[in-house]
């Protein structure tokens, strides 16, 4: 009886310890599977509860600025999609440099992004000999925000009426012609620049400090083009005071319909265009791009906020991460081949 009673005993510890042992596996399998969904990107992952804090949109320009204003209006709408706070903190310097440079140097979490554009990631090599960080490899692309085309505009004191007129004129006496920027190394010279390339015109350039006054200059005819912003140069055109050539986009724009695009008015090739895009540092994970390239592509497709946009000069144009990287990737090829072109020095 007491053996029976012990050998039962027995039998039943057994059974305990095998049923022990196979749900311990089971949990052993279930933990490594978790992991490793989370290690490839997979559904399951890190970053499910992705964003657990407030979220910081870095935006390397002064405030009330364009892009300034084309944060905010995204903060507000993706911090209620994200359901977590954005903040739109303005670092600016250096030409874009800092701001641009310290989410180059955030950790890869997710909490740092950036407002980048054509100024802060393509054209900014004109304005320092040595970056500290790679515009394409330093970063990971979120997705497109929008685009703001450039106008070639001409004083209606110069005797042209259209592109044809103006590339005749300027080839015969080279260098007569001038036209302005908002200082050299910025997106409005280099627009410049790449028509002189891709025309074959010799022109003058004349920098100045900031946008108003040459508009102002070109208006009284002290200077004969400027390749400007459609918000900058938009009203100017419409009251009569500047001459609209060329939009220097791939389509016409709805605001100037009449108005040839670039190609159309001779010049493929020349087109002048300032994205924006939302990027993170390199390494962020692939979850959380996508995370954020949902709450950015969402937040573009409503009316409400691409009319915001719009009256901020900014046409939406959301895209995918991959599509983000290639234009990114192609504008800094295009804009370094004409600071080469132009001989451009920047500074130490």
């Amino acid at each position: 009886m007491t053996t029976g009673t012990i050998y039962g005993g027995n039998v039943v510890m057994r059974a305990f310890i095998r049923t022990c042992i196979r749900t311990f596996i089971l949990a052993c399998i279930l933990a490594a599977a978790t992991i490793a969904a989370g290690l490839d990107g997979g559904p399951g992952a890190l970053a499910a509860d992705y964003p657990e804090r407030p979220i910081h949109l870095i935006v390397p320009f002064q405030a009330g600025s364009v892009s300034d204003n084309t944060a905010r209006i995204l903060a507000a709408k993706l911090g209620e999609r994200l359901r977590q706070q954005v903040i739109v903190e303005d670092r600016v310097g250096g030409s874009t440099i800092v701001g641009t440079e310290a989410v180059a140097h955030a950790a890869p979490d997710g909490y740092t992004i950036e407002l980048a554009n054509t100024s802060s990631h393509a054209t900014v090599e004109a304005v320092s000999a040595k970056l500290p960080f790679d515009p394409v490899a330093d970063f990971a692309a979120v997705g497109m925000v929008g685009i703001s085309p450039f106008v070639l505009v001409a004083s209606p004191q110069l005797p042209v009426r259209n592109v044809e007129e103006l590339v005749a004129r300027a080839r015969r006496a080279p260098g007569s012609l001038s036209f302005a920027s908002a200082g050299t190394g910025t997106i409005a010279h280099l627009g410049g620049e790449l028509f002189q390339k891709v025309a074959g015109v010799q022109l003058t350039h004349v920098p100045y400090r900031g946008t108003s006054q040459s508009v102002y200059d070109l208006m009284e005819g002290r200077i004969d083009l400027l390749v400007g912003t459609l918000s900058g140069v938009e009203p100017h055109i419409k009251a009569g005071k500047l001459h609209a050539l060329a939009v220097m986009s791939e389509h016409r724009l709805p605001h100037l319909p009449d108005v040839p695009t670039i190609a159309e008015a001779g010049v493929p090739g020349a087109e002048v265009v300032l994205w924006s895009a939302i990027v993170l540092p390199a390494g962020a994970r692939r979850e959380i791009v996508l995370r954020l390239n949902e709450a950015l592509r969402t937040t573009l497709e409503t009316p409400e906020t691409a009319e915001a946009l719009r009256r901020q000069g900014v046409e939406p144009q959301p895209s995918s991460p991959e599509a983000a990287a290639a234009i990114i990737k192609a504008d800094v090829v295009k804009w370094a081949d004409v600071i080469r072109s132009a001989n451009l020095v920047p500074k130490p």
